[in-house]
């Protein structure tokens, strides 16, 4: 099978004793995650877990808002 461009299957990882996992340097290179970047882990019961950059998240959600805004001020004219 091959992986669309853009789309990345990077391995496995083990969890440790304390839960923390080593995320792949191809990765952290990928996303450019260094040390003491901030991370989000969400969670969904049908689809498992992600983790993603918290400016990477609060830049997406500020697009969301950006629209509905504007979707309700088209609306009242």
């Amino acid at each position: 099978m091959e992986i669309p461009k853009g789309h990345y299957v990077f391995g496995t990882v083990k969890v440790g004793e304390r839960g923390q996992i080593i995320i792949p340097k191809e990765a952290r290179d990928v996303f450019h995650i260094k040390a003491g970047d901030t991370l989000i882990v969400l969670g969904d019961e049908k689809w498992g877990i992600a983790v993603t950059k918290s400016d990477v998240l609060e830049r997406h959600a500020n697009d969301v808002f950006r629209k509905i805004s504007e979707g309700d001020k088209d609306e009242h004219q």
